[in-house]
């Protein structure tokens, strides 16, 4: 869990005023700035979880993104996709995972170069465990209820989209009739 800080001020609404008086009122920096600690604490929340599970977040993410397929296994091509991230961090992931016992590789059928990664009976009862104490704990977010979290969510939507993670199909995300 990340340390309090303790303070008997906010540090960012501080430094946006300061901010203010020196380059005029610019909201975007205290809202990145706020972003940026809540990223902090919750990561340490989230991985103060897992990490008795020998994960961090981003294992456990592959986990249960591998829990999520059919066949509880996917090219580690598909695994960066889905996560967003550079295939380098792929393989360090299954790496680590593999050496754990949670994940092993095999040759993808389909792809005589491709590498799958399949997630073991022992990385199944890990990732249930570890899901059910981070249900338990709201993924860090216990401080908010279901709306608030939904509003957070499409808070963050546009900027997503305009990143480019995704076109913007209507009637996706929580709260909303998808399922």
């Amino acid at each position: 869990m990340p340390k309090p800080l303790a303070l008997d001020f906010d540090p960012i609404a501080r430094a946006d005023q300061l901010w203010t008086r020196r380059w005029g009122k610019v909201p975007s920096m205290a809202a990145i700035t706020s972003v940026m600690r809540a990223h902090q604490i919750l990561l340490a929340r989230v991985d103060a979880v897992v990490k008795p599970y020998g994960l961090t977040f981003a294992r456990y993410e592959a986990l249960v993104l591998l829990t999520f397929s059919r066949s509880g296994e996917l090219p580690l091509s598909k695994i960066g996709e889905r996560l967003m991230v550079h295939p380098t961090s792929v393989t360090n992931t299954v790496d680590r995972l593999e050496r754990s016992g949670l994940v092993a590789r095999r040759p993808n059928p389909l792809d005589g170069r491709g590498v799958l990664a399949a997630i073991t009976d022992r990385g199944r009862r890990v990732v249930e465990e570890a899901t059910r104490e981070l249900v338990a704990v709201e993924f860090g977010l216990d401080g908010y209820d279901a709306d608030a979290c939904a509003e957070v969510f499409e808070l963050l939507r546009p900027l997503r989209i305009a990143a480019g993670d995704f076109t913007d199909p209507a009637g996706e995300g929580p709260g909303r009739d998808d399922a």
